[in-house]
């Protein structure tokens, strides 16, 4: 039997896990992550209006691994070496395997100065987002700022699309209390057309949704750092008295202890099969925000591109458990539906189509709908 070892626990972990076993592949799972937990991050947009809790967001994993056989080793990944055959843990432990699956995920690149200090992270965690719906519900009126930012040597290393629905979600919450005219909502960004990956026309939408709501837009100038009640950009400054930012990704900090190759942006560099690219590393792969994977600039990092990447890696362990080559590329695939509450917008893009529907009621039903199928299997 052959032993499959899984860094991390999160979306494109636990799909490779459902995956290994719908293959019925003769191999035994290890799963090394801190905790059994998931928390679903898409839905942290609907904390602040209490239509979701922590607890709403949070899955045990316990049952899900042992129903699927799973042995879980409690731990954060510290070192892999042997060409990915040994990992190494903070606690000192020596794990080996055949075939490894790196998806512990990245890490959020904070230089901006005064951003740690100053701002939150809202997809940080569950924590986060009940700190936002504390905060504002604290406030009396103000300006409440929310923008996103990149990792300038690898610039589809972005997470804007929650963003956009915090920024649509505050404001439609604000109304429905009554308080929307106290408030000065501000979104800031960079670049001239932010949302670029979602394709002209969600971007033409997500401007027009802004100017209708009242929104203030400051566009075209990258934010150099954020200080106590303002954020500075490049063309000048303005008030703020709360500040969401969702700074650009960069690989795990465990990677510098190790000789995995890396993409300029500091994530494990993989090919289209998601094997690690380089010499020396057979028998490794790597899914979701833990690489960077060769594909067209709109590339998401998003749970369902990770999930997609993860069954491709388990297709590929199956090639190659057979004694076949590798043949299976994963599929580039940008899913998303921008939320705002009460409605949803659909955006759809691969290789053929980039599609964008306008906001209805269904979309964010269709949202709420959708959290529930997915989490139905690691809850049940």
């Amino acid at each position: 039997m052959k032993h499959i070892m899984i860094l991390g626990s999160g979306f494109g972990a636990l799909t490779a896990v459902r995956a290994i076993r719908k293959a019925r592949l003769d191999a035994k799972i290890t799963v090394v992550s801190p905790n059994k937990h998931l928390t679903y991050l898409p839905s942290l947009i609907w904390m602040p209006a209490r239509i979701r809790s922590a607890a709403d967001i949070d899955v045990d994993l316990s049952r899900f691994f042992a129903r699927e056989g799973v042995d879980w080793h409690q731990g954060r990944v510290a070192s892999v070496r042997d060409g990915g055959r040994t990992v190494e843990t903070e606690a000192g432990e020596v794990l080996s395997n055949d075939f490894l699956i790196i998806a512990t995920g990245g890490r959020y690149l904070k230089k901006m100065p005064g951003l740690a200090e100053n701002a939150i992270v809202p997809c940080e965690g569950a924590a986060m987002g009940q700190l936002i719906h504390d905060r504002i519900a604290a406030m009396e009126g103000g300006t409440i700022a929310m923008g996103f930012g990149t990792n300038p040597k690898e610039p589809q290393a972005v997470r804007g699309g929650p963003m956009f629905e915090f920024l649509f979600g505050i404001d439609t919450m604000l109304r429905r209390q009554g308080r929307r005219e106290r408030f000065r909502l501000v979104f800031f960004n960079g670049a001239e057309r932010p949302g670029q990956r979602l394709g002209e026309k969600a971007v033409d939408g997500l401007l027009a949704e802004m100017k209708r709501r009242d929104i203030d837009v400051r566009i075209g100038a990258k934010p150099v750092r954020i200080d106590p009640g303002q954020v500075v950009t490049e063309a000048g400054a303005f008030e703020a008295d709360l500040v969401l930012f969702m700074p650009g990704l960069t690989g795990p900090l465990w990677l510098d202890n190790t000789d995995l190759p890396r993409s300029p942006g500091g994530f494990i560099r993989a090919d289209s099969k998601c094997r690690v690219d380089g010499e020396g590393w057979a028998q490794t792969y790597v899914v979701g925000d833990s690489g960077s994977y060769p594909g067209p600039d709109w590339l998401a990092k998003q749970a369902h591109q990770a999930d997609l990447q993860a069954e491709a890696a388990v297709a590929n362990i199956a090639d190659e458990m057979a004694g076949r080559a590798p043949s299976h590329d994963f599929k580039a695939e940008l899913v998303c539906i921008i939320d705002s509450v009460d409605k949803g917008i659909l955006v759809f893009r691969d290789h053929k189509r980039a599609i964008s529907l306008p906001k209805m009621r269904l979309g964010h039903w269709a949202k709420r709908l959708f959290e529930w199928h997915y989490l139905r299997a690691y809850r049940r």
